[in-house]
């Protein structure tokens, strides 16, 4: 896995703003915890882990979106859950399984904090707060993959389209996507052709611009009329478990 150097870190409060899980321990354990988190880039396309390795880190993306995908052996993909400034990147290293048949790529370029698995397993048996955020969030990403798996098999690619735009912009600062048709396509595991059919849909219809590879909403409301129940099941949960 690439190294990074060692960038200074802000105070505690400016660190938390940026994940919420991180911003729901309190600030006694938080404290505990900063002066082993390091901000690092997190470029677009950066493997974060491969499916079957080890893993040494757990990240909090601030600013960037991992997508959690299962390949295929002929190559193909299509994405379980995606992660940003809501959560955390390798449950598998407080899980207990240690590896993970999933892959986890960078589709939004971005910053984060990483954990050593080293710190982390240390905190984490301590069993208090650190422990108690990440199964929490672990249950929200439970939620969502299952609930991907719902959308894939009965909703049409456009609902798919919306959910995926929503989900990724909920996570972001900005209401723009720097992402091509065929990611995702790869994303949904569907065929080109039908992204961009439901792309242009939604242009005609003024909620989207799309245009060398990116997507900017111009109409969040238009979207969310249009997106299945499943985008709301996720939205829910997560703040239910984890209040604005």
């Amino acid at each position: 896995m690439a190294r990074y150097a060692s960038v200074a870190k802000p105070a505690p409060q400016q660190t938390t703003a940026g994940n919420r899980s991180l911003a729901a321990l309190p600030a006694g354990d938080f404290a505990r915890l900063e002066p082993h988190l390091e901000l690092v880039p997190l470029p677009l396309g950066w493997v974060v882990y491969e499916s079957g390795a080890a893993q040494d880190h757990l990240y909090f993306p601030t600013s960037a979106i991992v997508s959690l995908l299962y390949i295929l052996e002929n190559g193909t993909s299509a994405e379980i859950a995606v992660v940003g400034n809501d959560g955390a990147v390798g449950i598998a290293l407080f899980m207990g399984g240690e590896t993970t048949p999933s892959r986890a790529v960078v589709q939004s370029a971005g910053e984060g904090y990483r954990l050593s698995a080293r710190v982390l397993r240390q905190e984490f048996d301590r069993g208090g707060a650190l422990q108690h955020m990440l199964l929490r969030y672990t249950q929200a990403l439970i939620t969502q993959m299952a609930q991907t798996a719902v959308c894939n098999r009965h909703h049409t690619v456009d609902q798919q389209l919306c959910r995926w735009l929503l989900l990724s912009l909920d996570r972001l600062a900005s209401d723009e996507l720097v992402m091509t048709q065929q990611l995702i396509a790869n994303m949904l595991g569907v065929r080109r052709e039908g992204v961009t059919e439901a792309a242009g849909r939604l242009q005609a219809a003024g909620v989207i611009r799309y245009g060398r590879g990116r997507i900017t909403v111009l109409d969040r409301p238009k979207l969310e009329a249009r997106v299945c129940e499943c985008y709301e099941v996720v939205r829910r949960e997560t703040e239910r478990l984890f209040p604005p």
